[in-house]
């Protein structure tokens, strides 16, 4: 045969030249993932990376979800949280399992051989052996460790975890795709939002789903409604789509509102249970105009823990409102999907209606700069993608006005203040706000990173409970500093080392020019950031980058206007002081030093009181011995003294002037001597130099208008009429 190839060999290239090709084939395939199904698998995106990190976020996500539920109709959130354990045997009955024995016990992962149990047993005599020792001698025995009881691999922690609220509600058919399917929700607009993927308790069903098979319950009821929503269901991982088991109306009869959210998962609350109360601790401090009740139930009724954060003032935040994107913060893609969403006909109008700081006069300008190939009246659906890539390209290049801060909501110097207040008790306490505050309102707005505004918040405290001092183990108190940040008013507390706010308040704050002493002193951090958009870094959302420099410097900058008065700030243009900011947590040490300071005279002062005060009986025994021999002198007319002398050593005699009423003239001159040198003291150190704090006082009618305000150095005081 031609090229000496036999047909069983020609037969047998042919056959794997086939197979080749069917293997090929398959390899080419396209193949889709649904959105829930890409999460599912990659899980630790959304922060379920191990079971007890995916009850945290569980807890997390349905707290969250809830504020925002409360605040969207002004109502003052009350949030009930409930963990509850579920054994082994309660588990396998709720999925209809029966427990079984084991039977080939060598089959599993905690089985302990004969030479490892004599091992145990070996060491756990010696241990009582040295105890006894230690007890017989009187040595302090230490605390007994808790025996290792081998766990397998496989046998895992049920938790049931329930989020009630008092917010706005679901509607009724709208609760299948808001839960069951991913990337679909109601916070997809361009404002401040607390979540981070919008995928809220979507993550948590698909974490049961993958954990225990069993479907989330939601009930809920909008207000004037006459019945509730009850709502059993579960997700279709790959199709991205609910599944239904029970879709029902009940009577509403306590005329109840708000919703109540109960999901069985795999966790472990023993490793994240100090981070879960750590969360909640932290959430009542931004948002101290909530409640909330977190109640643990365990198996064991002693482990059982309830804890009640109450609510201490009923002033909210205003709530966040959604903007439109600024021509500085747009990509191609974005503009590509803004041109095809638009209702707007011509590009005129569409520049001026889906940009904010874009006038019609503006507008106007950006087409004639675009080019011959733009005009005011062209249709903006006939805008060409060389075109989009041209408006583009000019937004990137172009100067627009910095977007408003209007449409954020910070928690307000008022509500940070109160909620560390509540919840640290400290000695003392400084905060600061960035936010548009009083007489400077039409001056003083949010910072801009990439096109998005934002307002930097913060709190300094010295002392108080549950505050670490200085220690060489953690981290965050090597210098006897607590951190304590915030996003979009949500407590972060994983990976803090690479955050701006650490690194600021470790690096590059010297707290000894305060006064404050970081060795001793319990010193407490708070930061709070909110934007439309928080530049996280890392998959887990969890940290704010120390290289983005217009947060940095937020942190570390915030004007220096504590010195000077309203009238002062206005006629030197404020806008000049901006470059010689000092940072916000500065701010707050700067006040802070001013209390430290005044603290320290009060403590100087007691002590050259108590030090004058010692002398005195001694002084005023001298003094009294020396007017007796006097008196003696006077009257055998031994020697003579002048008339005023005379009158005093007579009132002397007649026992006028005695011990005791010299030991009072003399404690009496301590006093005003102490008070006329702390008067001077303040007046050389200027008094009128120090930082002054405004007190806002609210009036009991807001529609009064007639009304006159006397203004001091220090307060305005409105008299109303």
């Amino acid at each position: 045969m031609a090229g000496g190839d036999s047909p069983a060999e020609t037969k047998k290239g042919s056959s794997k030249t086939s197979k080749n090709t069917k293997e090929s084939s398959k390899e080419s395939t396209l193949k889709q993932k649904s959105p829930a199904e890409f999460f599912a698998e990659n899980k630790n995106i959304a922060g379920f990376d191990n079971p007890g990190k995916s009850l945290y976020t569980t807890v997390r996500e349905l707290v969250e979800n809830a504020l925002d539920s409360s605040e969207s109709i002004s109502e003052l959130p009350e949030v009930e949280v409930t963990i509850e354990e579920i054994g082994k045997s309660k588990f396998n009955s709720m999925i209809g399992l029966i427990d079984r024995e084991r039977v080939d016990t060598k089959l599993y992962d905690d089985y302990e051989t004969d030479k490892a149990r004599e091992k145990r047993l070996v060491k756990e005599a010696r241990a009582s052996e040295i105890q006894a020792k230690n007890l017989a001698s009187g040595k302090k025995n230490k605390e007994p460790g808790v025996s290792k009881v081998l766990k397998a691999r496989g046998e895992a922690s049920y938790y049931k975890v329930t989020c009630k609220d008092n917010g706005k509600g679901m509607p009724h058919d709208d609760i299948p795709n808001m839960f069951g399917r991913v990337l679909s929700g109601t916070k997809y607009g361009l404002k401040q939002t607390r979540g981070k993927f919008g995928l809220g308790a979507k993550m948590a069903l698909i974490w049961s789903k993958m954990s225990t098979g069993l479907p989330i319950e939601i009930s809920s009821s909008m207000k004037s409604q006459n019945y509730v929503t009850f709502c059993r269901l579960d997700i279709d991982i790959h199709r991205n789509i609910p599944h239904i088991h029970l879709h029902e109306k009940k009577a509403n009869k306590e005329k109840w509102h708000g919703a109540e959210i109960q999901v069985v998962i795999e966790g472990n609350w023993t490793t994240y249970r100090s981070k879960i109360l750590h969360y909640m601790r932290q959430m009542a401090v931004i948002t101290p105009y909530a409640q909330f009740l977190f109640r643990f139930i365990s198996e064991t009724p002693e482990k059982n823990v309830t804890v009640k954060f109450t609510r201490r003032t009923d002033v909210m935040p205003p709530i966040p409102i959604e903007t439109k994107h600024h021509p500085s913060s747009v990509d191609l893609l974005l503009i590509k999907r803004l041109v095809t969403d638009t209702s707007k006909k011509t590009l005129l109008q569409f520049l001026q209606n889906e940009f904010v700081n874009i006038n019609k006069n503006l507008a106007a300008r950006l087409i004639g700069e675009m080019g011959p190939d733009f005009s005011p009246g062209m249709a903006v659906k006939s805008v060409t993608s060389q075109q989009m890539v041209r408006i583009h390209q000019l937004f990137r290049q172009a100067k627009f006005d910095d977007p408003s801060g209007d449409c954020l909501s910070p928690a307000g110097e008022y509500n940070l203040r109160l909620g560390i207040i509540k919840e640290l008790h400290p000695d003392m306490v400084a905060t600061h706000s960035g936010s548009v505050d009083f007489f400077l309102e039409s001056m003083f707005s949010a910072q801009v990173f990439e096109g998005h505004p934002f307002i930097v918040e913060a709190g300094v405290s010295v002392g108080g409970r549950d505050v670490k001092q200085a220690s060489h183990i953690l981290l965050l108190f090597i210098h006897g500093i607590n951190i304590f940040r915030f996003a979009n008013r949500i407590p972060l507390l994983f990976e803090q080392g690479g955050d701006v706010v650490t690194r600021t308040a470790l690096k590059r704050i010297n707290w000894n020019s305060y006064k404050i002493n970081q060795t001793q002193d319990k010193i407490g951090v708070f930061v709070s950031i909110v934007s439309t958009k928080i530049p996280f870094k890392g998959t887990g959302k969890e940290y704010i980058g120390d290289d983005i420099s217009e947060i940095a410097t937020a942190v570390k900058v915030t004007s220096d206007f504590s010195t000077l008065s309203a009238a002062q700030l206005v006629k030197s243009n404020f806008c000049h002081f901006f470059p010689s900011i000092k940072s916000a947590i500065q701010q707050c040490c700067i006040q802070l030093k001013s209390k430290i300071v005044k603290r320290l005279q009060a403590r100087e002062q007691q002590e050259r009181k108590r030090s004058l005060s010692r002398y005195i009986p001694d002084a005023t025994g001298a003094v009294y011995e020396v007017l007796k021999q006097m008196t003696e002198e006077h009257t055998k007319k031994r020697k003579r003294y002048k008339e005023e002398e005379t009158a005093m050593l007579e009132k002397v005699s007649k026992l006028i002037i005695t011990k005791e009423t010299l030991k009072e003239k003399l404690a009496e001159h301590v006093e005003q001597v102490d008070y006329e040198m702390a008067l001077e003291y303040a007046t050389q150190s200027g008094v009128s130099e120090e930082p002054r704090e405004n007190i806002y006082l609210q009036q009991l009618n807001p529609n009064h208008s007639n009304f006159i305000d006397l203004h001091s150095p220090t307060f305005v005081f409105r008299l109303i009429l």
